[in-house]
């Protein structure tokens, strides 16, 4: 039998969110942070066209993609680098600090990938657990040492859905030795509402070492197509850039995040309307006796202990797909008007 990584015998591979249906077929899947909307026509459009090329590879630079995220954001196209969907992008961040001895600071609970892509790295991940929802940012500052080469800080946090404020964030910053990376995994920025918690391009431009993790799986609706990027200081995304696999993100992906950036007035349309589903489903479940943190995401999230794995199954069997983790809590997706209503229902059975 060949040789495998030692460290493949002790990891859990990644688990996305499952479907379910009810015993009259109903299914909603409200456990993958999925826009619920279709893609826009204009979008499909650029697809179906752009499927007439698929004979030949995609723009290994993606040079077009590139200078229209920087025209959109105002950076400079040097400081930007792609790869498929953030995940991969945040896989390629863990391989330029990677090496023997190297570790990765981190909230837990956070993003279920990073300790996969920790592992997959060769690096240490120092996992700090949360205060309550939120990050413990004076926590993960006392965490750095001289092996630390990389901070993450997924701002709104998935799964908690909580967000950190302008100030918190900064003071966090000043603390973070400058030879130190801090990511910001912004993956769901475009849903942001209060106006304390930063943009974190506006905090990159005089930090050399942070830089920012966007996707347009989310807010754009390409989950299936897989593109995301990092913006950061030009040395930082040259490193990344020398991670990327050829070809990765591929034709497809490339046209429609152009479109998508192009008519992203009407996507804005599709995300109010996502935010408002949002505080609707929020303020239902309070009503409904739930605690529930305050959320900057498109999902909320529910503590619930012990009864997660039957909240889940309860769920499921209404048609109702939601992503329990463990014994911890359960994350809802913010859906169709129909599936949210869905959800509500089944959640206030349970509750009862």
């Amino acid at each position: 039998m060949p040789r495998f990584r030692q460290i493949l015998d002790t990891m859990t591979a990644y688990k996305p969110g499952k479907a379910v249906a009810a015993p009259d077929g109903r299914s909603y899947k409200l456990s993958s942070n999925e826009s619920p909307y279709d893609p826009l026509p204009s979008v499909v459009e650029a697809i179906a066209e752009g499927a007439r090329q698929v004979n030949r590879y995609p723009d290994p630079g993606a040079v077009e993609l590139t200078e229209a995220i920087a025209e959109r954001f105002g950076v400079p196209a040097e400081h930007i680098a792609l790869g498929a969907g953030s995940v991969t992008v945040a896989q390629q961040l863990f391989e330029t600090v990677g090496e023997p001895g190297a570790e990765v600071v981190y909230a837990w609970r956070s993003f279920e990938a990073y300790p996969l892509l920790a592992d997959l790295a060769g690096v240490k991940s120092v996992t700090v657990p949360l205060a309550g929802e939120d990050h413990d940012l004076d926590a993960m500052a006392e965490a750095i040492n001289d092996r630390t080469r990389m901070v993450l800080v997924c701002n709104p946090n998935n799964p908690t859905s909580t967000a950190i404020r302008r100030a918190e964030l900064e003071a966090f910053l000043d603390r973070v030795p400058e030879d130190v990376l801090v990511v910001l995994d912004e993956a769901y920025r475009e849903y942001v509402r209060d106006e304390d918690v930063p943009d974190g391009l506006t905090l990159y431009g005089d930090r050399p070492n942070v830089a920012v993790l966007r996707t347009f799986s989310k807010a754009y609706g390409l989950a299936g197509l897989r593109v995301g990027y990092v913006i950061a200081p030009e040395p930082v995304a040259t490193a990344v850039r020398k991670t990327i696999v050829p070809f990765a993100v591929n034709h497809l992906a490339q046209i429609a995040a152009i479109a998508s950036l192009k008519a992203e007035d009407e996507l804005q349309e599709r995300v109010e309307r996502v935010v408002k589903e949002r505080t609707r489903v929020r303020e239902a479940l309070i009503a409904q006796g739930w605690t529930v943190p305050p959320t900057e995401a498109n999902f909320v999230w529910l503590r619930l202990g012990e009864r997660t794995p039957d909240f889940a199954a309860a769920c499921a069997v209404e048609g109702v797909a939601v992503r329990p983790f463990g014994v911890e809590g359960a994350r809802v997706s913010i859906g169709s008007p129909e599936a949210n209503d869905a959800f509500l229902a089944a959640a206030g059975r349970f509750r009862r």
